[in-house]
Parts: C-alpha cells; structure tokens; sequence
C-alpha cells in the first residue's frame, strides 16, 4: 500500500476506533481498558492475514467496507 492510502486508512481506522471506545467488553487481560485502534487492527489481520500497511492497493475498497462495518 502506498503512503497516501496508508494515511487514509489510518484515519479511517482512527474514526471507527472512537466509535468502539467505551463499546468494547472489559477483559482481564487489559485492566487499564481496551485499545480499540488495536482491536480493529487486530479484525485487520485476522480477516486480510496481514497488517493494514501490507495489503495491496488493488484491495482499498474491500478494506475501507470492512473497516466501516465494524461495531
């Protein structure tokens, strides 16, 4: 993924991120609360199996979908 698409998706990521922020369950494993631009990362990965900087440009689309229809 080129820079400008980076930057778009991590905006995009940012955004969804604030919607989650007091949305996420607790978990014992984070007492402090959870990240939730971590937890979207984290949906990244498992669906794509890769981290958001290394799909490919051809895949924008389906990413941004994706990322737009986390709650």
């Amino acid at each position: 993924m080129d820079e400008i698409n980076k930057k778009k998706i991590w905006s995009l990521i940012q955004i969804q991120g604030d919607k989650l922020k007091d949305i996420l369950p607790p978990h014992p494993s984070h007492p402090f609360g959870r990240n939730s631009y971590a937890h979207i990362c984290s949906l990244i990965k498992g669906k794509f199996k890769c981290s958001y900087k290394d799909i490919e440009n051809s895949r924008i689309e389906e990413l941004k979908k994706f990322i737009e229809n986390i709650k």
